[in-house]
């Protein structure tokens, strides 16, 4: 597992919930891939988490990943509450059903298919790849 992918991702939402929108950029050395959807009725989170799974599945074998997120709720929920979520059987630790449960088991099988190192940045902030990441969530939303 040697090369490097950079995956930069973003959900977007109109309302939330409301119409939503998810961004990848995909970049392997030289080479860079866009994808993009949405969504009538979702939310932000929702979408964020969509997206890093659009990103995952676009991936046809095992690969080094560096993910960027400006969700801390993706990020803190795969590195932080998943374990958690998991001995609990899905449930928050006050005992609620975990939210968005599909979309985390869902990421939850792409992750250990590849070696991941996750990476935050603030939203909005200037980051040209989260920038780029962002409008193709927003885009995703205009197309719907």
């Amino acid at each position: 597992m040697s090369q490097l992918v950079e995956m930069y991702t973003d959900g977007a939402c109109r309302g939330n919930p409301g119409k939503g929108g998810w961004g990848v950029l995909l970049r392997y050395g030289d080479a860079e891939k866009t994808l993009h959807g949405g969504e009538a009725m979702t939310t932000n989170n929702r979408m964020e988490l969509t997206a890093v799974i659009k990103g995952l599945e676009a991936l046809n074998k095992a690969c080094r990943v560096k993910i960027t997120t400006d969700s801390k709720y993706v990020l803190s929920g795969i590195t932080e509450w998943m374990p958690n979520w998991k001995k609990r059987n899905w449930r928050t630790a006050n005992k609620k059903p975990v939210l968005n449960v599909e979309l985390w088991k869902k990421l939850d099988e792409l992750v250990v298919q590849h070696e991941i190192e996750w990476d935050w940045v603030k939203g909005h902030s200037g980051h040209p790849e989260n920038e780029l990441a962002d409008q193709l969530a927003n885009q995703g939303i205009d197309e719907l």
